[in-house]
């Protein structure tokens, strides 16, 4: 029997420098839902979720747009597996350093404030961004006692982490948390690569990062830009599973702009040309041991 590999779709992402470039990037609660249900039959087990304000596209953290978008894949009665981000509202910018001055750009919020979608509408798995990191002038903050509160909040809410690393300093961090108790097995890692700001999607990277991982963990990961299509085969072929969407890439090729459904049927080709098959969404949970919800 041939492996299956699970397909997660990015969807909408929280970028606004797409919004320029792509006219038909996910908005609304409406549009990231539809977008979702079509990644969905295109193969992917599993959909993360970002919202945006509706009427401008702007990067959104609110939780009524969550609840809008949950709602709708929850009434279309599909069993795709729904994964919020808790990414949004870490970051931290600072004016002057003489004096020490938080930049207008902050959007830095306790970790309840960062998670609040998960516990509140409770999906199957949420993300648990495992460091800091510095993006250009901005700094994603995750400080050892924000991992810990939030993991305890998702365990509490019976919600899965998805263990973002983006270098392999991330995954020592997630390890402790694994450690203490804190995030339960089989534990989630989806690496985060050529993102600019981290570990390049490079075959020696990724082997190095899957190479550390804890017994026993599932893993999977992700390439940017050009960088996607050449990463499925490269996460594939070293045992693991695949993320694809509108998220991370805006292209089926150079110079044509994608959809969601397309980049999760190429990741499907991929993957099959490649003597693997695609997870459904039953079989993705049995794998990762996580229970339907809503």
């Amino acid at each position: 029997m041939s492996r299956k590999v699970i397909v997660t779709c990015a969807v909408t992402g929280g970028s606004s420098a797409v919004l320029a470039k792509h006219p038909d990037i996910p908005k609304t609660p409406s549009q990231v839902a539809e977008a979702a249900l079509e990644a969905a039959k295109a193969g992917a087990a599993i959909v993360h979720i970002h919202v945006r304000e509706p009427e401008t596209g702007a990067p959104s953290n609110r939780l009524d747009l969550y609840e809008q978008v949950v709602k709708k894949l929850r009434d279309a009665a599909t069993d795709v597996i729904i994964n919020l981000t808790c990414g949004m509202d870490g970051g931290l910018t600072l004016d002057s350093l003489d004096p020490i001055t938080i930049g207008k750009a902050t959007t830095l919020k306790t970790p309840l404030g960062r998670c609040i979608q998960a516990i509140k509408l409770q999906p199957e798995i949420a993300t648990l961004d495992c460091g800091t990191l510095s993006s250009g002038e901005s700094i994603f903050v995750a400080r050892l006692s924000d991992l810990r509160e939030m993991a305890t909040l998702m365990r509490d809410a019976g919600v899965k982490p998805e263990l973002e690393c983006f270098e392999l300093g991330h995954i020592e961090i997630a390890k402790k948390l694994i450690s203490e108790g804190l995030i339960d097995n089989p534990s989630l890692f989806q690496f985060c690569l050529s993102t600019g700001y981290g570990a390049p999607a490079v075959p020696i990277v990724i082997q190095a990062m899957r190479d550390i991982l804890p017994s026993g963990a599932i893993w999977a990961g992700f390439g940017c830009s050009a960088d996607q299509m050449p990463a499925v085969a490269q996460l594939v072929g070293l045992g693991g599973h695949v993320r694809v969407g509108l998220e991370d890439n805006i292209y089926l090729r150079r110079g044509v702009l994608a959809s969601n459904a397309q980049l999760v049927e190429n990741a499907v080709g991929i993957i099959e040309r490649m003597g693997a098959s695609v997870a459904t969404p039953a079989e993705a949970r049995q794998i990762l041991e996580v229970e339907k919800r809503g």
